[in-house]
């Protein structure tokens, strides 16, 4: 059986670019609550069009909701060689119904300042059509680099909706590190460094 991951870090840690990293050195399937409810959305599955709704008001959406489909894709073959869960499990309640299913090895929490997140997550910019992030820091045009594309900034990446993001996040996914600690599979990692170097770290404890 192949390694199985999850990674608890707030919105804006870095998460994402970590995870596909891990995923391409280990092959084993990147699995994120995000991107599968990002496509149930676009292609409005009574799933998305529900989910949608709890997302405007800034809120998560509800359990049931989320480990039927975290349990419906963890059966699918190409997590029989592995997988990461990145955004899942996000309470106690869900970490629970994930353990009636699925044994973990590695829970990874990163670690970032909430000062740096609120600038990393608000000056976010995606692009509509080939899906390229960039960051106002970084790059000053209007448009994407790849395709020529207009940017724009996803809603809940706005000033206001990130810090009540991040208040969710304390709320509800603190209690997760506390929960992993106890079971000892939690690995703490600094997160506000380069994205080499915290991947150096990952590597180091995957081995």
């Amino acid at each position: 059986m192949g390694m199985k991951l999850i990674f608890l870090g707030p919105p804006g840690a870095g998460k994402g670019t970590q995870a596909a990293l891990v995923c391409e050195r280990y092959g084993i399937a990147h699995i994120s609550t995000g991107d599968m409810l990002r496509q149930e959305r676009k292609a409005k599955t009574p799933l998305g069009v529900s989910a949608q709704e709890y997302i405007d008001r800034g809120e998560l959406v509800p359990d049931s909701v989320i480990i039927g489909m975290v349990r419906a894709r963890l059966a699918q073959p190409d997590c029989a060689k592995g997988y990461l869960l990145d955004g899942f499990p996000r309470t106690v309640a869900q970490a629970d119904a994930l353990s009636e299913f699925a044994k973990i090895d590695y829970v990874i929490n990163l670690a970032v300042p909430r000062e740096t997140l609120v600038s990393r997550i608000s000056g976010r910019r995606l692009c509509p059509d080939c899906g390229a992030v960039y960051h106002i820091r970084t790059h000053h045009e209007p448009g994407c680099r790849e395709c020529g594309a207009t940017l724009y900034q996803r809603e809940d990446d706005k000033e206001e909706t990130v810090m009540n993001r991040l208040r969710v996040y304390e709320a509800q996914t603190r209690p997760l590190i506390d929960y992993y600690e106890r079971k000892g599979l939690l690995h703490t990692i600094d997160g506000n460094r380069t994205p080499e170097e915290v991947d150096a770290d990952i590597a180091a404890l995957l081995g």
